[in-house]
Parts: structure tokens; C-alpha cells; sequence
């Protein structure tokens, strides 16, 4: 068998397209820029990719360095998931309440739903875990979560469902892109576009598809997917490329003027962000005060 990537020099790939930059990722994970520098060569070495473009302003992440810290992402929490299990049966029977979120449910209202929670005294502790919305809902009918938080137009037979929250999508430009200037494009002007696309499975995917489809459109057969919300803004600020994203992920790019969000005209692009649990099953009291925050409604 051939000896496996390391783990160590997968998370300096995810820590690079994190933080934007070879000397800041080697600050994050606590190392020397050379060692880092030399890491990454080995990587690409190894993968026999190029995954980091030198030159004399500094170092980038490569569309396919990109994409490979979206997969190596996954890598990654798949081992710190392994990790926090194998804990978990050394401490004894877990007490935590356990949830799943898809990635814009967990990178920007799960925050806020247990900072509430914490400022409370019988604040549930809560084990999050992270997946697309397809995963979510098979964790949560698997038994292996007891609630699940999920973007995706459908959900799955088996589960119950309830809105906590309601959201839009929008096409997502750099400052520099010719559509910065615009209000609104058109669905041929998107297709058309240096389209980037999250992964199958995507919630934000789906709703897309399915408005497209609505209106008589489907996507391009070979447009490139990342793992990660982060993945695709870092795609279209650094390489000219057009995505479509929740209006929660990029309001603060926007309002800092990393990124200009445009109306998608002639698409229906608004979700309902959704609690799942499994059929039959009688909320605990901590799901059910986590439930109340997130629809902002008195525990």
C-alpha cells in the first residue's frame, strides 16, 4: 500500500486557503515560514499538482490548490471527529446535546444561537458537527445527531421540520469584476459566467439548481466545485470568478468591500433555513431550548 499523505501537511493546506497566505498559516498552526514554504512543496511533490502560484507579491492557493483544501478540509474533520469519539468512549456516556448544521446554519447563526444559549444557567452543552445538508439530514435519521439545521429546499422522508430563519442567495463578484457596477444580471449572463460552484449535496447548490431549472436553465456540465463557502470566495477574489452565495456569508465581505453581491434577475433564490429531527422522536430539553433561540422565540 503507498505510504498516505500526512495529516499535518493536509491541515497546512486548509490553514493556507483559511488565513490567505503561507506566513499566515504558519503563524496559525505555530511553525516557521520556511518549514511551512517546504511542506507545501513536498505536498505538491507528493500530489504532483501545482497547488501554490509564486511570485514576486507573495504566494496564492491555485484553482486546483483551492479545490484540494476543500477535500482536504473534509480530511481533516473527519480526523478531529475521530478524535473527539474516541474521547467521548474514554469520558463515558455522552451528556451533550448533538447537533449537525450545514456549513452557512454553522458558520454564521450557530454562534449566535449559543452565545444566547451561554449567557443562560441551564445552558445545554452542545457538539456541533458540520456537513453539507445532505449529510446532516442522514446523521440525524442515522440517530448519530438528535437535531439537524439544513438550507436544502427538500427534506429527506422520516425527518420533521420546522423555519428558524429565512434567506437569499446572490451572485457574488470581486470589487475589480466588470459586474461590480451592476444592480442585477440575468440567468444567461451567470451561466455564461467564470462560474464556481459549491459540491453535490450543497444546499446552496440545490436551491440554485432547482431555480434555474424553474426558469428553463440548468448549470454547466463541467464548472468547478469547491468544499467550502470559504473556498469560493477566495476563488472569486483572487481568480475572476463568479459564485452564488448565501447573502448571510457575504455580508460582512461586502460591507468591507472584499467582495460586491448582484442580483440573480428572473430567479427565485430565497430558502427557508430549517430544523430537522427524526419522526417519532420527542425533542430533549436541551433541542428544544436550542430550537427556541434559533427561531428567536422564549425557551
Amino acid at each position: 500500500m503507498a505510504e498516505r499523505i500526512s495529516l499535518a501537511a493536509l491541515e497546512l493546506l486548509v490553514a493556507v486557503d483559511t488565513h490567505g497566505s503561507i506566513s499566515a498559516a504558519a503563524r496559525a498552526l505555530g511553525v516557521a515560514q520556511p518549514t511551512a514554504s517546504s511542506g507545501l512543496r513536498r505536498l505538491e511533490r507528493r500530489l504532483r499538482l501545482e497547488l501554490v502560484a509564486r511570485g514576486a507579491r507573495g504566494t496564492d492557493l491555485t484553482p486546483t490548490g483551492r479545490a484540494a483544501a476543500g477535500w482536504a478540509r473534509d480530511v481533516v474533520a473527519a480526523s478531529d471527529r475521530f478524535e473527539r469519539s474516541a474521547a467521548g468512549l474514554r469520558a463515558g456516556p455522552a451528556t451533550a446535546l448533538r447537533v449537525a448544521a450545514s456549513l452557512t446554519v454553522a458558520e454564521y447563526l450557530v454562534p449566535r444561537w449559543l452565545a444566547v444559549l451561554a449567557s443562560r444557567d441551564d445552558a445545554p452543552e452542545v457538539e456541533l458537527t458540520v456537513r453539507n445538508s445532505a449529510d446532516v439530514m442522514d446523521l440525524v435519521l442515522a440517530g448519530e445527531v438528535e437535531t439537524g439545521f439544513v438550507e436544502s429546499p427538500g427534506v429527506r422522508n422520516g425527518l420533521r421540520r420546522r423555519t428558524v430563519a429565512r434567506d437569499e442567495l446572490v451572485a457574488v463578484v470581486a470589487p475589480g469584476h466588470p459586474w461590480a457596477r451592476r444592480r442585477s444580471v440575468g440567468a444567461e449572463d451567470l451561466l455564461g459566467a467564470r462560474l464556481v460552484l459549491r459540491e453535490s449535496g450543497s444546499g446552496t447548490r440545490e436551491i440554485l439548481e432547482r431555480a434555474l431549472a424553474r426558469a428553463g436553465w440548468s448549470l454547466p456540465d463541467h464548472a468547478p466545485t469547491l468544499g467550502s463557502t470559504a473556498a469560493l470566495k477566495a476563488a472569486v477574489r483572487h481568480g475572476g470568478s463568479v459564485a452564488v452565495l448565501s447573502a448571510l456569508t457575504v455580508a460582512d465581505d461586502a460591507d468591507a468591500g472584499r467582495l460586491v453581491a448582484v442580483e440573480v434577475a428572473g430567479l427565485d433564490l430565497s430558502r427557508r433555513l430549517r430544523e430537522v429531527w427524526r419522526d417519532g422522536n420527542v425533542p430533549s430539553a436541551a433541542a428544544r431550548r436550542l430550537s427556541a433561540v434559533a427561531r428567536g422565540t422564549p425557551s
